[in-house]
């Protein structure tokens, strides 16, 4: 069996520390060693973020042309075509692109990383299409969190009838996003909604779709979607109440900087008790999801009041001092999980 350099590593170090207590034999190290072998290169992983950089590229070299005039205005003589066909244009691309994305998950499965960018691809022009489809019948309405509501029914039921977890993420990004701007369409474009600014709206958005997350594991038809839908919660719950924590429930910026930070310190205690809670739940449950997004996020919100606090206080020789000791602690102790010192004592 071939397995990566590090597995490799890690493998050997087990075997040694084995050997040197006694519970295994020469023979049996020297046999469990010759039953794996460490890869020269990692191609897998190469194919997968040459994948992931030509995507990236792609969206940004759509983007540098939407924002370049001459190319627009060069572009707009020689093809002007209406709303209405260009989101036609753009289904009927979808359309094709998900077929042989699909077919060729039957014929082609090992090409993972080729069916994933064609169904990015089939993702992009789907939104377009819709975009365009919008502004072919809008009415010059601001309530264009419609467009977003259809975007989540489409990619939903996209995502479950060929059971694709990246169009399900996108399903849940057009969902954050209807709710968004849905809440801001019926508040009238205020700063607040029901009393609410959006970090803390999107808190309770986030712990409402982490709880019903749980509704769909153990289900034969949903729980293939867990997974991703349980990170997608706490990344939008976890993210809110960091920003809840620096802004509070001010809803500009002219309010914010009015008061001093130490004003919202209450904030930043219920980011952290959320972030010991879940750690204790990941503990508890052996959830490494919630264990690990509790400690991330309890280190960001430590950090970011240290910032925030003493920043303008102390001098900057012993403020960095202090940041480069304790970045120090924390990476002397992560190199000693790493080389399983804690199991050599």
């Amino acid at each position: 069996m071939k397995i990566d350099s590090e597995k490799s590593e890690f493998l050997d170090e087990m075997l040694e520390h084995w050997q040197e207590e006694k519970l295994l034999s020469e023979a049996d190290v020297q046999r469990l060693r010759a039953s794996y072998e460490t890869k020269n290169f990692d191609w897998r992983r190469l194919a997968q973020y040459s994948f992931w950089i030509a995507m990236a590229c792609g969206v940004i070299s759509l983007g540098a042309l939407l924002v370049d005039d001459t190319i627009l205005k060069y572009l707009e003589r020689i093809y002007d075509t209406s709303d209405g066909i260009i989101s036609f244009l753009s289904i009927t691309g979808a359309t094709y692109l998900f077929y042989l994305s699909f077919k060729r998950k039957k014929t082609k499965s090992h090409q993972v990383f080729s069916n994933e960018a064609l169904i990015f691809t089939a993702v992009m022009l789907t939104a377009n299409a819709i975009a365009y489809l919008g502004k072919a019948i809008g009415t010059g309405s601001s309530h264009f969190s419609i467009l977003l509501l259809i975007a989540v029914v489409i990619y939903g039921l996209l995502a479950y009838f060929f059971k694709s977890r990246l169009i399900w993420v996108f399903a849940l990004i057009s969902l954050g996003a209807w709710f968004g701007t849905e809440t801001g369409y019926l508040s009238r474009w205020n700063w607040y909604f029901a009393g609410m600014n959006y970090p803390l709206r999107f808190v309770c958005f986030g712990a409402v779709l982490t709880g019903l997350s749980f509704l769909m594991k153990g289900h034969k038809k949903t729980d293939h979607f867990f997974p991703v839908t349980y990170i997608s919660g706490m990344v939008y719950l976890f993210v809110s109440l960091w920003l809840l924590s620096v802004f509070g429930n001010f809803g500009t910026l002219e309010a914010w900087y009015g008061v001093r930070q130490i004003s919202l310190f209450y904030w930043a205690i219920v980011s952290a008790a959320a972030c010991i809670i879940s750690i204790f739940a990941g503990l508890k449950y052996r959830d490494d999801i919630a264990r690990e997004f509790g400690i991330t996020f309890l280190f960001i919100n430590l950090y970011t009041r240290y910032f925030e606090y003493f920043w303008d206080n102390w001098h900057k020789a012993l403020f960095f001092c202090v940041l480069a000791a304790s970045f120090w602690i924390i990476g002397r102790r992560a190199e000693k999980i790493w080389n399983v010192e804690f199991l050599k004592k």
